[in-house]
């Protein structure tokens, strides 16, 4: 059985206050940080978006797992700063321009950090400049872009295009997304890739940086 088995079954749960206590639990008994993230959180959450993309789980309990792992996370911050954890690449994520759209874009979020890639999350309609700058200054490894509205899918290309101009395209590895989204359209605009599911989206992005 896996040493942190009650922390595995508390995140498919979706059990936050268990999943926490047993995480802290974990940590003051000097528990390896990296074996942790790997065995008790990636290892998990790689089994719920599995499960998603096979109709087992759906989205209301993906969600409730990811918010579990997601605060069990937080207790690991300070081993990411120190350089304990290994982190598996930077991401830079966000609904484009002219879209309010969220949960979808939340939900690869937190699957993208449950499996040990840092996030930096521009939140909602974010103007392509605001990707570019953002990503001159955090240098990410994959920028992620969600469009729930086909009116709003333009600006994905517009983005692309403005990291062209900023000479910075080819240093970035571009993932698109959401309802109206398909994978044709991202070769028509020259993103890397696309992802039709927050679990596809995961491994997507390990394919991507040559981690599967």
């Amino acid at each position: 059985m896996n040493d942190f088995q009650v922390v595995v079954d508390a995140v498919h749960k979706g059990d936050i206050k268990t999943a926490v206590a047993e995480t802290q639990k974990a940590l003051d008994k000097g528990a390896d940080v990296q074996e942790f993230l790997d065995k008790a959180l990636i290892a998990t959450m790689d089994d719920v978006g599995e499960n998603f993309s096979k109709g087992i789980t759906f989205v209301p309990q993906m969600l409730r797992s990811a918010k579990t792992m997601q605060e069990c996370m937080k207790l690991l911050a300070s081993s990411f700063q120190e350089g304990a954890v290994k982190s598996k690449g930077k991401v830079l994520i966000g609904t484009v321009k002219g879209d309010l759209h969220d949960i979808g874009k939340n939900l690869v979020a937190m699957m993208l950090e449950g499996a040990g890639f840092i996030i930096t999350d521009l939140g909602v309609d974010v103007h392509p400049d605001k990707f570019v700058h953002k990503a001159q200054e955090i240098e990410p490894d994959i920028i992620a872009m969600s469009a729930l509205l086909s009116t709003t899918m333009p600006s994905m290309p517009l983005t692309i295009e403005a990291l062209e101009k900023a000479g910075i395209r080819d240093k970035v590895k571009v993932i698109i997304g959401g309802a109206p989204v398909t994978g044709k359209y991202a070769k028509e605009i020259k993103a890397d890739s696309y992802g039709s599911d927050a679990g596809a989206s995961v491994n997507l992005a390990k394919s991507l940086l040559g981690l599967s």
